[in-house]
């Protein structure tokens, strides 16, 4: 491999998956190194005046300031536009910096947005609270209904926005109509794929025009470091996000980019075990606790669907029981392997309350209206042997009356 083989997309888009998540986007220095750069800079040196006028005006290629655009920064974004089948890809500082950026950018006083109810709760304070306070509206609805996507059109939407499998409920989004329906009404589709990333789904193939990323999660996989990414359109990138960013400066640090770029090269191997493992754990759960949320079981109201979108079930899933937050708190206290964190993607096994953690801000009653219960746990299955989880969910199941 030649020191900028890695960017030449006439070659790397011929390339397989797992070809790509290890060498697309590297690029070589003068040094030849195989493990990539990390370029620690905040800023650049120029031969002479001419070349910085012509790099600010956008005249010839390079580096100018790395809130613009870094060497390590861009060959992780090359990277996840090369994997999730996207002309390009903007790396965000977090997966909420992403959320941000992929909808104010495009979106002005008077517009209007439809939103799935069930999301992570920020990304519904983002919808609720900050959108309306620029004069911006949202409808929210219940995503798995495609009639609800239809009805809540208006003159002026203009974005739809939703995730899927939706954090924590596990609502599955039946994205080749919705983005077909954005598309008959000149909407702009909007894909938190954060749950699955990539390798076990492309929402691209589906019709997305934009898909955003937590790549804290299942990307870096193993608790390390905060990022996000925004995938679109050339088009979109440069002339709708690329202004935001420039000047508001929701950036990815190099040192972060780099961690998350060498997650990438395990991503697949990752995604998958976790998804067989977590399949195993939620059979073993499926029958011991009242309801369970997981698109790999046919129990899953939306197994089919869920199937026919994603490669693997992800590691994520819910469970809910019947003694509400009690319940759920004695359950988590019993852990001896399992941890107790509001984390997700991660090589590790953890699990949370999400009403009392990562919903906790969006009240009672907006957790009731999203299907956020007392009683719901949800687990992220790592790459522990799963025997020995469910040992530990087996004893700590016990203690809870289970």
């Amino acid at each position: 491999m030649k020191k900028t083989t890695g960017l030449d997309r006439s070659l790397t888009s011929k390339w397989r998956p797992a070809t790509q998540a290890i060498r697309g986007g590297t690029w070589r220095s003068e040094h030849g190194e195989t493990s990539e750069a990390l370029f620690l800079s905040s800023g650049f040196t120029y031969d002479d005046a001419e070349t910085v006028a012509a790099r600010f005006a956008g005249e010839a290629e390079g580096m100018t300031y790395s809130r613009l655009q870094n060497p390590t920064v861009q060959m992780l974004e090359e990277r996840i536009a090369l994997m999730e089948g996207a002309e390009a890809c903007r790396a965000q500082a977090t997966g909420m910096a992403a959320m941000t950026t992929a909808l104010l950018c495009q979106l002005e006083q008077g517009d209007h947005v439809v939103a799935a109810r069930a999301a992570f709760g920020s990304c519904r304070w983002l919808t609720d609270n900050l959108l309306p306070k620029w004069g911006i509206t949202t409808t929210t609805i219940d995503s798995r209904d495609n009639d609800a996507w239809k009805a809540a059109i208006q003159p002026n939407t203009k974005v739809f926005f939703f995730e899927t499998p939706a954090n924590p409920t596990m609502d599955i989004v039946d994205m080749a109509y919705v983005c077909g329906l954005a598309k008959e009404h000149g909407i702009t589709t909007v894909v938190d794929n954060a749950f699955a990333t990539s390798v076990l789904q492309r929402p691209m193939d589906y019709g997305a025009d934009v898909v955003a990323y937590s790549a804290t999660k299942l990307m870096d996989g193993q608790g390390r470091v905060l990022a996000g990414a925004v995938c679109g359109t050339q088009k979109w990138i440069d002339e709708v996000l690329l202004p935001f960013q420039r000047n508001t400066g929701p950036n990815l640090s190099p040192f972060n980019a780099w961690v998350v770029h060498k997650g990438l090269e395990t991503l697949e191997l990752r995604a998958m075990r976790q998804s067989e493992n977590a399949l195993k754990v939620g059979k073993f759960m499926e029958g011991r606790v009242p309801t369970i949320l997981h698109p790999g079981l046919a129990s899953h109201p939306q197994h089919n669907l869920a199937m026919s979108q994603m490669k693997a079930c992800g590691p994520i899933f819910s469970f809910i029981l019947d003694g509400g937050r009690k319940q759920a708190h004695q359950l988590l206290n019993a852990l001896q392997l399992i941890d107790i964190s509001n984390n997700i993607g991660d090589a590790r096994s953890l699990m949370c309350h999400p009403a009392s953690s990562t919903h906790h801000g969006m009240g009672p009653e907006g957790r009731e209206a999203m299907g956020v219960g007392e009683g719901m746990l949800r687990i992220n299955v790592g790459l522990e042997d799963p025997q020995d989880l469910i040992d530990d969910l087996d004893q700590a199941l016990k203690v809870a009356g289970l």
